[in-house]
């Protein structure tokens, strides 16, 4: 299987771009150069505007308000709004990337109706039959996959690595070894789209929590600042996700 250790670099490297951006900012708003702070910010913010692309994304399609309600452009001219007004809130460079997401989950949730969540489906994800996960998939995949991408002016490096691999559901040292019989029977497309199927039946919480972790690299100390959630919440909220991705990928896939 191949690993994510690229990709942590990557995400490394990204930190720490928009850490060392932190004093160019601070600096442009002591000077009012508001033009400037904001094409700083444009040069930061790919991650951002993904992770509000996928939270609009995963909301529209659960039928909590329809596409055109919300677009995630007017969050993201939100945030730079919220960035510029509160950014002497921060007080070292090195907590600047953790308060971005911070202050965008915020503004997402504002957005947010009280959620729902299919109950029956988590609770009866081990018995599922493999024409039911088929069924269930050929509805998710009717409106192409959910990938409604609504920031067209995204570069293509904000899109890379968008896909959830068996690597982001089987992490710990010990559950590697339960992925062999998964390799050798799945291609890339089916885990990404059994992965999402299930994360559409999931709670909102569960699914950005998994977010969070899995695409966006966060700890789980820091998602729970990010969502102001307590530190158990979001360990439980984490590990139920996994769990039932496991049990579903065993339960559709594996050889009984």
């Amino acid at each position: 299987m191949k690993t994510n250790l690229s990709f942590y670099k990557k995400q490394d490297l990204i930190r720490l771009r928009v850490e060392h951006a932190f004093q160019n900012l601070l600096k442009f708003k002591k000077e009012q150069h508001k033009d400037a702070f904001n094409l700083q910010l444009l040069e930061i913010l790919p991650e951002v505007k993904k992770y509000i692309n996928g939270r609009l994304n995963t909301a529209i399609r659960k039928g909590y308000f329809s596409k055109n309600k919300y677009k995630a452009d007017d969050l993201v001219d939100q945030l730079f709004i919220e960035i510029y007004d509160h950014i002497d809130e921060v007080k070292k460079e090195k907590d600047f990337y953790l308060w971005l997401f911070k202050k965008t989950n915020a503004l997402i949730e504002d957005v947010h109706v009280e959620e729902e969540f299919n109950d029956l489906f988590l609770k009866n994800i081990d018995i599922y039959s493999k024409p039911e996960w088929e069924e269930m998939e050929e509805d998710f995949s009717t409106d192409g996959d959910g990938d409604l991408i609504m920031i067209e002016e995204l570069d293509d490096y904000s899109y890379n690595h968008n896909d959830y691999t068996l690597d982001d559901v089987f992490i710990e040292d010990e559950e590697k070894a339960l992925t062999q019989q998964l390799d050798k029977t799945l291609n890339k497309n089916d885990i990404n789209k059994h992965i999402n199927n299930v994360l559409h039946n999931l709670s909102l919480s569960m699914c950005s929590v998994f977010e969070l972790a899995r695409k966006h690299y966060f700890n789980l100390e820091e998602i729970s600042q990010i969502k102001n959630i307590k530190y158990e919440e979001a360990k439980k909220l984490f590990n139920d996700t996994k769990k039932a991705l496991q049990v579903s990928l065993f339960n559709r896939y594996g050889t009984k």
